[in-house]
């Protein structure tokens, strides 16, 4: 089984300039994994959860593409906010924490101008085993 996504777990979009580390915001239930909280399929809020890449190189971003125009055409890349219409897919169902499926490092996000949110480090060492 791959390992559980926790705080501090490493992301990457494919159109962000840089990596990003995950945010785990912990429920009323304080569980914790390897001294981390562990993050549930609905921890995907933009700045809250998932902090900037960087820079933008998505075309689909309406201030790379404006950016972009008023440089007659090259790809002027611009501050990256990633926003984010869907949780990560897909969840552990086996697995709750405070009533909500977790995920783990296969788990991905996508952002609304076309970059694929993945992990490239999960933050944990140790598998889940669901009982």
């Amino acid at each position: 089984m791959p390992l559980p996504l926790v705080m501090s777990a490493q992301l990457l979009c494919s159109f962000g300039a840089a990596p990003s580390t995950l945010v785990v915001i912990p429920g009323s239930d304080i569980v914790m994994f390897e001294g981390k909280f562990p993050a549930t399929f609905d921890q995907n809020k933009p700045i809250a959860n998932v902090p900037p890449f960087g820079m933008c190189m998505s075309i689909a971003n309406p201030t790379v593409a404006s950016a972009t125009a008023a440089a007659l055409g090259v790809l002027t890349p611009m501050p990256c906010v990633p926003v984010i219409p869907a949780p990560w897919v897909p969840p552990i169902p086996t697995v709750l924490v405070n009533n909500k499926p977790i995920v783990n490092q296969t788990a991905m996000l996508t952002c609304a101008w076309g970059g694929a949110i993945t992990v490239t480090n999960p933050g944990a060492t140790k598998e889940i085993v669901p009982a």
